[in-house]
């Protein structure tokens, strides 16, 4: 033990090492407005859904009545026939499109750059009131040695839905597959090049996997915004689908409300397994795209100079323990 004077102050230096604490509690913050809010917001939820229940105007019996009517069941299956068509329409047409954007011709960027601001530039809903009106405009198109009727084409209201669907989605689509695939390196490119690969294989082995984790969010939001966009195509007129059908019957009943709530019922279900599809899809593209950490690596990672800390120690079983020195 030694003692060191200055002045009016006497410091007392010991030669004990200095004692490290056994374990480091955290204390989590006090957050009483974030328990407020949420009591607050459950009572609003329950007074609503207690209020509702009793509310006649919501047509309850209605309701129950037509959820599971053949009709409507149909007309689900009609919308998701329509989703999926225009969402293969839309995402094989706006990959090419991408590949135009990213085309070294000046007249392919401009053909694409051309459909993209028309697409993306007028409402879905013009769009597809165009593509009904389609059938006065042209009912015969003359190509010089013929001439060919397409009013049977045109008086498909189906497959007028799903063009007009799946172009509007394509300019959306064609952005989106071009990012993901700009935003792989030139250097992974590269690299297949320099192994010999092709340019399909290139693209097929090293830059779509790569760029999947990219697209395949953003295109199943897409997806799941083009089911519910499918409830526009009444305007072609295309009344098969589910909000089309939920009309019609709401029309004959005067009964609008409970339909109401039939189609967006039927939404929510469909919209509920395209989302669980989503999740795992996008859990299966980003293989390789995240670390889970053994305790070593953790504790190397942990100390800047890549040594673990003083206060673990490494087990031949890679588990970490305190050391209580």
């Amino acid at each position: 033990m030694s003692t060191a004077n200055n002045s009016s102050r006497t410091t007392v230096i010991s030669d004990e090492p200095r004692r490290r604490p056994s374990s480091n509690k955290a204390v989590p913050l006090r957050r009483p407005g974030r328990w407020i809010t949420a009591a607050v917001l459950v009572i609003l939820l329950a007074w609503f859904v207690i209020s509702a229940a009793g509310n006649e105007a919501y047509g309850w019996d209605t309701y129950r009545q037509y959820i599971f009517d053949t009709r409507i069941a149909v007309a689900a299956g009609h919308t998701i026939l329509l989703t999926v068509l225009a969402m293969i329409l839309g995402v094989v047409l706006g990959s090419i499109i991408a590949v135009l954007r990213m085309s070294p011709n000046g007249v392919l960027r401009g053909v694409s750059w051309l459909f993209l601001w028309v697409f993306r530039g007028t409402p879905v809903y013009v769009q597809l009131m165009f593509w009904g009106l389609l059938g006065s405009i042209y009912q015969v198109v003359n190509i010089g040695i013929a001439e060919i009727d397409m009013q049977d084409f045109l008086s498909n209201m189906f497959w007028l839905a799903v063009i007009g669907l799946g172009l509007n989605e394509a300019a959306y689509m064609a952005e989106i597959v071009r990012a993901g695939i700009q935003a792989v390196p030139e250097g992974q490119s590269e690299a297949s090049k320099a192994l010999g690969m092709t340019w399909w294989q290139n693209m097929r082995r090293t830059v779509l996997p790569q760029a999947m984790r990219i697209i395949i969010p953003p295109t199943g939001n897409e997806l799941i915004s083009m089911l519910k966009t499918t409830s526009l195509v009444i305007v072609v007129p295309y009344s098969g689908e589910l909000f089309g059908k939920a009309t019609d019957i709401s029309n004959s009943i005067f009964q609008p409300v409970p339909l109401l709530l039939v189609a967006a019922s039927w939404y929510l279900v469909i919209t509920s397994v395209l989302m669980v599809g989503q999740h795992y899809l996008e859990r299966y593209f980003s293989r390789g795209s995240s670390r889970q950490l053994t305790s070593r690596q953790l504790a190397a990672f942990t100390d800047a100079e890549g040594v673990p800390p003083r206060n673990i120690s490494i087990k031949d079983d890679d588990s970490v323990t305190e050391n209580n020195r």
